[in-house]
This record gives C-alpha cells, sequence and structure tokens, in this order.
C-alpha cells in the first residue's frame, strides 16, 4: 500500500515545498537540508559496513578448511 505514496505529481510536490518554505522560512531550510544530507550520509555508511560483515562472515575462512581435512 505504499506505492501510491511514491507517486507524486508536480502539484503535490509543488504543495510540499510551500507548506514547508511557510513552516520553516527561507533561512532554516538550508540548515535542515544539510542535517538530511548528514543523515543519509550515514545511513548509507551504516548499511555499506553491515554488507561488508555479511560478506566476510559468509566466505569460510584458511583455518575451517584446515580443520575439516583433517
Amino acid at each position: 500500500m505504499l506505492y501510491p505514496l511514491i507517486m507524486l505529481g508536480t502539484w503535490e510536490i509543488v504543495a510540499i515545498v510551500a507548506v514547508v518554505l511557510l513552516l520553516f522560512g527561507g533561512r532554516k531550510i538550508p540548515e535542515l537540508m544539510k542535517g538530511l544530507g548528514k543523515g543519509v550520509k550515514e545511513f548509507k555508511e551504516g548499511m555499506n559496513e553491515v554488507e561488508k560483515e555479511i560478506k566476510a562472515d559468509d566466505q569460510p575462512q584458511k583455518d575451517d578448511y584446515s580443520k575439516e581435512e583433517k
């Protein structure tokens, strides 16, 4: 049911931008976007770290093979 929320038209985006401008004013928006950008960057770094850990756990280590052969 999330699909209709993704399909925003031009007028919906214009309305959202207008409401944001009215609520926060022109001076606060750059600060808000900077904070949002930092949050997205940290989220991506966290996701990359988790992916690296998962890949490292999936790969067998050399010691695992030597124990199985004996």
